[in-house]
């Protein structure tokens, strides 16, 4: 029984890695797509994501899922105006993802993953009234300290560090709000935009010129695989998230803006100074202690503290 599992958290710990692997080395394959818009990049990943999706959905044979789950939401306004307002902001986080690869801004994109799970405390305080804990209030305070620490330094507030990290935060509070799976719900989210992404496509594409990057077959075998790109480590997420706690994801989910960071410092050769490296610090001391607050471990040194205050207010008493 034992070792069945491990087996079972092995193949949870293994797939998980996979995702935020996958993940971390995106920028690799957004960079080869460089000479394409990125407007149009984010269309063909819309697309080809919905395709793919229903090509999985077929093969595990939960097509006919998908379909009864669409007329279900059709139904309900209100689900239908969540599920379209997260695949806004999915497809906005997308956007500005694949553009700051294009415009060698990687450095600045992996710091608003770093902060997203900060701003996923904040929002689920303000939306859900969840109570933000003394350690969550000391981890949001640190990293708030760090991105005002690079503004200084850089001149400028860092928008693309937090468009990404509010989007994602909005879109992650917005599928909380809609009970679907992550397969099923992505697949909703692009069928609901891929009207939007293949209009504007086909006008586009109106002009002879604008397609000339279609002709040839390696561009359009990428724009293509742009749907794996998106689908694979969310499979691979899905079939993690199932097996593992989910304090083992808090802690590798940040592999993947560390994996982005390490390429735009290294391969695509973005400055990193001294203001870079006091910013960072700042955010990741403040999510040590976040990963670390939110373990067991803390959480009986926590039930411990309070039961010896109990007692010694009942002495004082």
């Amino acid at each position: 029984m034992m070792n069945k599992k491990l087996g079972v958290q092995g193949i949870g710990i293994l797939s998980a890695l996979g995702a935020y692997i996958l993940w971390g080395v995106l920028p690799l394959y957004w960079k080869l797509l460089g000479h394409v818009p990125v407007d149009e990049v984010l269309s063909h990943r819309i697309i080809w994501s919905l395709v793919l999706m229903f090509i999985i959905l077929l093969v595990l044979g939960k097509l006919q899922h998908f379909f009864k789950e669409i007329v279900a939401i059709f139904k309900n306004i209100k689900q239908l105006l969540f599920i379209f307002l997260a695949a806004c902001f999915i497809s906005f986080n997308w956007f500005t993802y694949i553009w700051s690869v294009a415009n060698e801004r990687l450095v600045e994109a992996s710091l608003g993953y770093y902060i997203n799970p900060l701003m996923s405390i904040v929002l689920g305080m303000v939306v859900f009234k969840e109570r933000l804990t003394r350690w969550q209030l000391v981890s949001f305070l640190l990293a708030t300290f760090g991105v005002v620490v690079l503004a200084i330094y850089t001149g400028g507030i860092p928008l693309i560090s937090l468009s990404l990290a509010i989007s994602f935060a909005f879109y992650g509070a917005l599928k909380k709000m809609v009970d679907v799976g992550a397969l099923t719900g992505l697949a909703i989210e692009t069928f609901m935009v891929t009207p939007i992404a293949l209009g504007y496509l086909l006008f586009v594409h109106s002009s002879i010129s604008s397609a000339l990057y279609l002709e040839s077959l390696p561009t359009l075998s990428l724009l293509i695989g742009a749907g794996a790109a998106t689908a694979t480590p969310l499979l691979l997420f899905a079939i993690g998230a199932k097996r593992i706690p989910l304090a083992t994801i808090g802690f590798l989910q940040y592999l993947a803006p560390t994996m982005t960071l390490l390429i735009g410092i290294f391969l695509f050769g973005e400055p990193f100074s001294v203001g870079h490296m006091a910013a960072f610090s700042f955010i990741w001391l403040a999510l040590a202690i976040y990963s670390i607050s939110k373990t067991s471990l803390m959480k009986r040194f926590q039930l411990v503290t309070f039961r010896k205050q109990k007692q010694t207010t009942k002495q004082a008493s």
